[in-house]
């Protein structure tokens, strides 16, 4: 039976992000907002296709931790591919890191530059990744809204602790802002590198903001810290 549901829900899964991106084709010549707004519907889509289909409750807690602070950066734990779209829901319009790959796919990749997001070429160094935290910096500046890192950055399974990457302590030097770090167990539900999915309620966890000024290395002791401790909770 949960074979069945899972091949059901991947096909509505997929199906669903090429009719949102086709229906969306006209956004991309009208302001930025219009594409945001459709990313935002995609994520409450997919909350609801996990619940119809998968019997998968999602829930957020700890959401008055994004009203703290007017300007802040959000640093999540990354566990399955879902976090990517479902955090969109509770996040008013999250700037993403991604790689630079991703900006060639056919109409995902267009809409990716439309909302702004910002592309690295990983384990190089390259012109464009010299100047990457200062295009980090301005873009928040000029948009106001909430960057979204995931400083594993890579998928790994629920309960596995990678070490979390230097990059997101430079993110955090260079901006100056509070950090919200995020905990969750979406890979009990879509594990990495599974075709199966689980019937397991997702929990999605804000938590209390990490203030700027420390040292950028005690803070990635600190962010990984919170997201791990708050992660062993989650069943």
């Amino acid at each position: 039976m949960q074979f069945i549901r899972s091949v059901l829900f991947t096909i509505l899964f997929y199906s669903t992000l090429i009719l949102v991106f086709v229906l969306a084709v006209p956004t991309l010549i009208l302001p930025s907002k219009a594409s945001l707004v459709c990313g935002k519907i995609l994520a409450h889509i997919i909350i609801f296709l996990l619940r119809f289909i998968l019997g998968v409750k999602v829930t957020f807690s700890g959401v008055e931790n994004l009203k703290k602070n007017e300007r802040f950066f959000v640093a999540s734990a990354h566990q399955s591919l879902l976090e990517t779209f479902i955090l969109q829901a509770p996040l008013q319009y999250p700037i993403f890191i991604l790689k630079k790959e991703l900006l060639k796919i056919p109409l995902f990749g267009w809409y990716l530059k439309k909302i702004g997001s910002i592309d690295i070429v990983r384990d190089t160094t390259t012109r464009d990744n010299l100047n990457f935290f200062d295009k980090i910096k301005n873009n928040i500046e000029i948009s106001k809204r909430p960057l979204l890192i995931f400083p594993q950055g890579t998928r790994v399974k629920f309960g596995e602790r990678l070490p979390f990457k230097k990059g997101a302590g430079r993110i955090y030097e260079g901006l100056n802002l509070p950090c919200v770090p995020v905990a969750l167990n979406t890979g009990k539900v879509w594990p990495k590198n599974s075709f199966l999915k689980h019937n397991h309620d997702i929990k999605i966890s804000f938590l209390e903001p990490i203030k700027p000024g420390k040292d950028k290395n005690v803070f990635i002791i600190d962010l990984e810290n919170k997201i791990y401790s708050a992660i062993d909770n989650l069943n």
